[in-house]
């Protein structure tokens, strides 16, 4: 979907209306070409009455900085020890871009303005070291953000905190963002990094249950590249707090923010707090979706072609797979009672979907509903993936003759000659 195309966004905005979007943007992205873009993004949201924080990093600049001055930044990203000259390093840092990013608002005709809503206190002694000037957010002002989020005002908020006796200390942006999202109770953190998004054994994650996450850091860390580590912790530590939709993308695609937020698909990874994707019995409003999303197969000559009509007169055999409620996939269970026999028709699955599991989830949705209505076995007709049935779904391969009467007429007047796959419940 092209970002552009307002029926594809039109479709978001009811759920997003006055809702609040955290935005953490890496200091290398800030100073990125295409950052003026990720800007011109905010102010499409802000149209939309979507509400918008923006947090950003400095690991990148107070890095540039120490090599001018000739010292060694002991501390980069905000998880480590600081020292003074740190410090001063990350000052002068932060607010350079925070300088940067009012500038770019002001551009685009959006209101903002850095307040000093990050209550921090320090990180302490940690295994036996002084953490010095590095802090851990104790408290975010909500009354302070919220009074500008209703005037239409984008905080911007920097990777620093501040205690009760006015020292500043240097705040991993993540947490920051983190702490910022679960305050407000944002409907999305969004973490704009100069990585793709997640990736396990250099494979894009296109989506990941939390608790999934949470399994693979514990237990196959070493298969993630090491500089999303902070990505994918805090992430999955949002949605523990109750955030239910991270993002991570990468800043440095053009339109990568509009099209992560406003299409299925998305450009980067999404990390959920539940199974934000479901079966559901299709409605007569979907027709039109099952159409269009067949189509492709249709014309590849894999699935029968079918009419408005043909599947409103048995549209209530027909199931839609979700996600967000948008339809990224279909299929039917016919059914045959006389003959203790369903038929498993109309499989698709969105490319952009495909190799997540959703066509297998699909297959055993129609298996327990059969099951359900005391059908002894399902049966499936196929030209081209009856590999997929036999290898995945674990049907094997039958004749013209395991058809239904009624059914076996369809077949034989079709010509199509598909491959007859049957699966037997024990």
């Amino acid at each position: 979907m092209k970002p552009t195309d307002l029926r594809g966004i039109l479709q978001y905005i009811p759920r997003f209306r006055e809702k609040t979007f955290v935005i953490s943007v890496d200091g290398a992205i800030v100073t990125d070409e295409n950052f003026a873009n990720i800007l011109m993004d905010v102010a499409v949201l802000r149209s939309l009455s979507i509400r918008v924080v923006l947090v950003h990093g400095a690991a990148a600049q107070i890095q540039h900085l120490a090599a001018e001055c000739g010292v060694t930044a002991s501390n980069l990203d905000g998880a480590g020890v600081t020292d003074a000259e740190t410090l001063k390093l990350a000052l002068t840092a932060a607010n350079r871009l925070t300088h940067e990013i009012l500038e770019g608002l002001a551009t685009n005709d959006l209101r903002a303005a850095c307040p000093n809503a990050i209550v921090a206190y320090p990180m302490g002694i940690l295994h036996g070291v002084d953490q010095l000037f590095t802090g851990k957010v104790e408290r975010v002002d909500t009354e302070l953000l919220q009074t500008l989020l209703q005037q239409g005002i984008i905080p911007v908020i920097p990777p620093l905190g501040f205690d009760g006796e006015g020292r500043t200390y240097r705040v991993n942006s993540d947490s920051v963002a983190v702490a910022l999202a679960d305050a407000l109770k944002a409907v999305k953190l969004i973490f704009i990094t100069t990585c793709e998004g997640l990736a396990r054994q250099g494979q894009l994650l296109r989506q990941v249950l939390a608790s999934d996450l949470d399994l693979l850091l514990a237990l196959h860390k070493d298969e993630l590249a090491p500089e999303t580590f902070s990505k994918a912790t805090h992430a999955a530590a949002a949605c523990r707090l109750g955030v239910q939709r991270v993002h991570i993308i990468n800043g440095r695609l053009d339109e990568a923010l509009l099209t992560e937020v406003f299409s299925n698909e998305g450009v980067g990874t999404l990390v959920y707090a539940n199974e934000y994707q479901q079966v559901r019995r299709a409605m007569k409003k979907d027709i039109p979706s099952i159409l269009k999303l067949i189509q492709p197969s249709v014309e590849a000559e894999e699935i029968v072609k079918r009419t408005r009509s043909s599947v409103a007169q048995s549209l209530g055999d027909y199931f839609i797979f979700e996600i967000d409620k948008n339809p990224v996939a279909c299929v039917a269970l016919h059914t045959y009672p006389d003959a203790g026999k369903g038929e498993l028709a109309c499989l698709y699955v969105r490319p952009s979907h495909e190799n997540q599991g959703i066509g297998r989830k699909l297959i055993q949705y129609v298996e327990n509903r059969a099951r359900e209505l005391g059908l002894r076995e399902v049966i499936t007709l196929s030209t081209q993936a009856f590999t997929y049935f036999q290898s995945k779904g674990g049907f094997v391969e039958g004749t013209p003759d395991d058809l239904p009467p009624g059914r076996r007429a369809a077949y034989d007047q079709s010509g199509r000659k598909s491959k007859v796959l049957v699966k037997k419940f024990k």
